[in-house]
Parts: C-alpha cells; sequence; structure tokens
C-alpha cells in the first residue's frame, strides 16, 4: 500500500529519497530486543503545507491514560489483527484518533521498526504526505486531548527548542511549539528526521528544562 497518489512537492519528495534505506541507528538508541515479544505498532508521520509552509501533525494524549498520559505524539496505536500492514494500521489509528480522510493520504515510506522501551511496542513510523487535507479533531476524546498542526518552521526554530531531564535519568530533545512540550519518542524521532532532512539548525542544547514523572 504505497506510491503516491497525487504529485509529490519537492521538498517531500527529497525528504521521502533520503529517508529510504536510513538504518534503525539513524533514528534511535532504542531498537527491538532479539527474542523478547513484544507488541507491534505504527505511527502516522504526516506532513502537510499550507500558507505557512510544511507542516506536521501532532495529538496530545488524554490526561488520565494509562501510558504517556498528556504527552505529544504522533496519531498511531496498535495493530490489529485485521491490518493489512505498517499503513493499514497508521491511517485507521489516525482516522480513529483525529477523524481525519485516508484517502487524503499519501503514505510513501514506512521507516525501520523502533523499540519503546516504557510500553514494550515495537513501532513502525509511516511517513506520508497530506495531499488533500480534511478537518481534524479530538475524534476520541478518551485517547485524545487535542489535534495541531504544527508548522516545520516553529519545530526548527532555535527560540522553541530545549534539552529534557526527566527524573529517570532520561535527557532528550524537546520541542515547545503550538502550546505542547513534545519530548520522548516523539521528539527524538522529530531531532533525527529534521536533521536527516537538512532541516535542523543549531540551538542551545544547554537550555533544559525538567519534566515530571
Amino acid at each position: 500500500m504505497t506510491g503516491p497518489t497525487t504529485a509529490r512537492p519537492p521538498w517531500f519528495a527529497d525528504f521521502v529519497e533520503r529517508l529510504e534505506g536510513v538504518p534503525v541507528t539513524a533514528l534511535s538508541r532504542f531498537t527491538p530486543p532479539a527474542g523478547v515479544a513484544s507488541s507491534a505498532a505504527a505511527v502516522l508521520i504526516l506532513f502537510g503545507e499550507d500558507q505557512h509552509g510544511p507542516d506536521v501533525l501532532l495529538i496530545e494524549r488524554a490526561a488520565d491514560m494509562r501510558s504517556h498520559a498528556g504527552q505529544p505524539a504522533f496519531p498511531g496505536g496498535r495493530a490489529d489483527p485485521g491490518d493489512a500492514d505498517a499503513f493499514a494500521t497508521a491511517l485507521r489509528e489516525a482516522q480513529e484518533e483525529t477523524g481525519l480522510d485516508p484517502s487524503g493520504v499519501d503514505v510513501a515510506l514506512a521507516l525501520p521498526a523502533l523499540w519503546l522501551p516504557p510500553s514494550g511496542f515495537t513501532v513502525t513510523p509511516v511517513l506520508g504526505f497530506w495531499h488533500t487535507p480534511s478537518p481534524v479533531h479530538a475524534a476520541d476524546p478518551a485517547e485524545v486531548a487535542r489535534v495541531a498542526r504544527v508548522p516545520v518552521a516553529a519545530l526548527v526554530d532555535p527560540d522553541n527548542r530545549v534539552t529534557v531531564v526527566h527524573p529517570s535519568g532520561y535527557r532528550g530533545p524537546g520541542f515547545d511549539v503550538a502550546g505542547m512540550r513534545v519530548w520522548g519518542f516523539t521528539a527524538m524521532l522529530l531531532d533525527r528526521l529534521l536533521e536527516l532532512a537538512g532541516w535542523s539548525a543549531d540551538w542551545p542544547r544547554d537550555r533544559e528544562v525538567a519534566v515530571p514523572w
């Protein structure tokens, strides 16, 4: 279930070309451990474009969820037995969480599966282009508090970048955008993708912020 349904803008076509064949180690230090059973999941990294330039779709998880409560994330979730592949999982979950119309999405590339230690999931990031954007909202309030299209320009702005420090000892990249503090798995992946795309800019890595348990 791949291949463009409409012409891809040059910036997105170049992005996909840069990411084809990228090794898992270029995306994360967390790789699926051999011989350890885990649940399969997928997330949709959905880029669109409007008058402000390229943007990416993020959700904010509901504050009372058991896992990753209140954290910004890419739309996505656990694979269902009826899902044909990671593309199908990512699109289904994105539709359930945000109400987007999957027919408006060009699913371009599945990136290497990544290990998410806190939840034990093996997550496949699916890269897509939103050639025909549809209205989005928190379609499942039990899981999603809100939905936002975040401009790439805001993500690469050094003024919006921070280093997140967690009581567990975790340190990693963060973004203060659209009224959200993006950190953890989502921020790590965004940071790596922006770097691989050649879009990132230098930012003060000594600008640290603490996040609670």
